[in-house]
């Protein structure tokens, strides 16, 4: 239970990030089921599913492109603290 309050803990920015995404998806995407089935039950499970997923694989996207970055930052150089 510590290591998952760790990596909440460690990852704050990028779930609440990940969670309002999520919300506004649900939204977008229950209007647009909506808009084609014209059945509110389908659009109501269309717009639950395919969100969850998107909101997993993001939460993945977004820290595989923090550690890109971190990468691409410049190091200092060995010396220069001295």
């Amino acid at each position: 239970m510590l290591r998952l309050r760790q990596l909440l803990r460690a990852n704050q920015p990028t779930l609440l990030k990940t969670a309002s995404y999520y919300m506004i998806h649900i939204m977008v995407a229950a209007c647009v089921a909506y808009a084609v089935t014209r059945n509110f039950w389908a659009s109501l499970t269309l717009s639950l599913l395919e969100p969850s997923v998107q909101a997993v694989a993001y939460f993945f996207h977004e820290k595989a492109w923090n550690r890109a970055q971190a990468r691409q930052a410049p190091q200092p150089a060995l010396g220069a603290a001295q």
